[in-house]
């Protein structure tokens, strides 16, 4: 019996091993595909694999070479501020931004909003590198702020000129979204227009793009087809989601530059305003006003005591609505400055960083059907005026 089994075992050894070794296919990488062993056909599964890299196309090397230009001089910035709980106890929390390095002296421009309150804010570089900043300057009104670190060997950003910017054209935007070092998303201009920004004051001639602008990126540079600075993100139309809506805006690069002159001359911002609250008027509007003129900037109201409000301009009295925003009207138009025409806020924005506070302009402006002009002494911009 047991001489049986001893048998039965060695037939089945024996048959297992040639199996295997005489029926099984020499090239298990031609082992027929499921649908194959089922009679659909007995076709191997041969892969193709390329034989090289494949070559960039020409808008894959524009985006390799913006992202290698601008990388080195993309920071993340973390800032420290202390919260408190319902018992009052002190509660530390962190807040992270984006920024660029402006010169080799360490100075890197962010917004505001990024380093507001903070007791300690830190830059990490791209190498990953981290040093303690100091926060040399702040812009509350148009949400910027000047910070200086002491690191070798920087990489400045290149900055461009914000004048001339068109809907459509290509833009980058490399920051830290969710804590995300290093991330670049591309898009394009969306629009120039005038928003509230994160601070309650409008920032004037805002960069709109649908590039992905995300929690994170705050503070960092939005870029051109030529890896230059034309503005910095700031916020997002998120409609209650704390994520990119395909809806966001970045400060024009011109008014940052304004407002380091100030820094650099003054130690603090001390940006020239007409002192009033404008409203730009198109062609439909100024026929449904009954306006003199088919463009311009419409004084709402003038600020007591102010540039304009000392020169004799007016503002509006009647109020209205455009849409669900309330409007004044009956106030001046103004259609030029020192001979220059102007139509739009933008214009305006543009003509006022040139000058500095204390600079006489001469305003040309309807009232009624009446032309008329008067000399302004630019004052001190305050809070959301012009």
């Amino acid at each position: 019996m047991k001489f049986r089994h001893v048998v039965l075992i060695v037939l089945l050894v024996g048959g297992f091993w040639y199996f295997t070794s005489h029926r099984m296919p020499a090239d298990m990488s031609r082992v027929p595909l499921v649908g194959d062993m089922e009679g659909v056909g007995s076709s191997p599964l041969d892969l193709t694999e390329a034989h090289a890299q494949p070559a960039y196309d020409s808008e894959e090397l524009g985006n390799i070479a913006v992202y290698k230009k601008a990388l080195a001089s993309v920071v993340n910035v973390t800032s420290s501020i202390v919260a408190y709980d319902f018992f009052y106890g002190a509660v530390p929390q962190q807040g992270q931004g984006s920024g660029f390095v402006l010169d080799k002296q360490g100075r890197i421009l962010t917004n505001f909003h990024v380093v507001a309150n903070a007791r300690q804010i830190e830059v990490t570089l791209s190498d990953k590198h981290k040093y303690k900043a100091k926060l040399l300057g702040s812009d509350q009104a148009h949400d910027l702020a000047l910070l200086q670190i002491q690191a070798p060997d920087l990489t400045p950003a290149v900055l461009s000129d914000s004048r001339g910017l068109v809907v459509g054209q290509k833009v980058y935007a490399i920051g830290n979204p969710f804590g995300l070092n290093g991330t670049m998303t591309t898009g394009i201009i969306s629009s120039i227009r005038s928003v509230g920004g994160p601070q309650g004051a409008k920032i004037e001639n805002a960069i709109q793009t649908d590039a992905a602008i995300n929690p994170g990126n705050s503070g960092g540079p939005l870029l051109n087809s030529r890896g230059e600075v034309i503005g910095i993100t700031s916020l997002i139309a998120s409609n209650g989601a704390d994520q990119s809506s395909g809806v966001g805006f970045a400060i024009p690069i011109n008014t940052a530059k304004a407002v380091l002159e100030d820094f650099s001359k003054y130690g603090h911002v001390r940006r020239p305003s007409l002192g009033i609250v404008p409203l730009e008027i198109g062609p439909d509007l100024a026929e449904q006003m009954g306006l003199a003129a088919d463009a311009g900037v419409l004084i709402e109201r003038t600020v007591p005591g102010g540039s304009s409000d000392k020169a004799g301009l007016r503002g509006g009295r009647e109020r209205a609505y455009l849409g669900n925003t309330e409007i004044f009207l009956g106030g001046d138009l103004i259609i030029g400055i020192d001979d220059q025409p102007v139509t739009t806020t933008q214009e305006l924005s543009e003509i006022m960083n040139r000058h500095e506070v204390g600079d006489s302009i001469v305003v040309t402006f309807l009232r009624g059907q009446k032309r008329l002009t008067a000399k302004v002494v630019l004052g001190e911009a305050g809070g959301s005026q012009s």
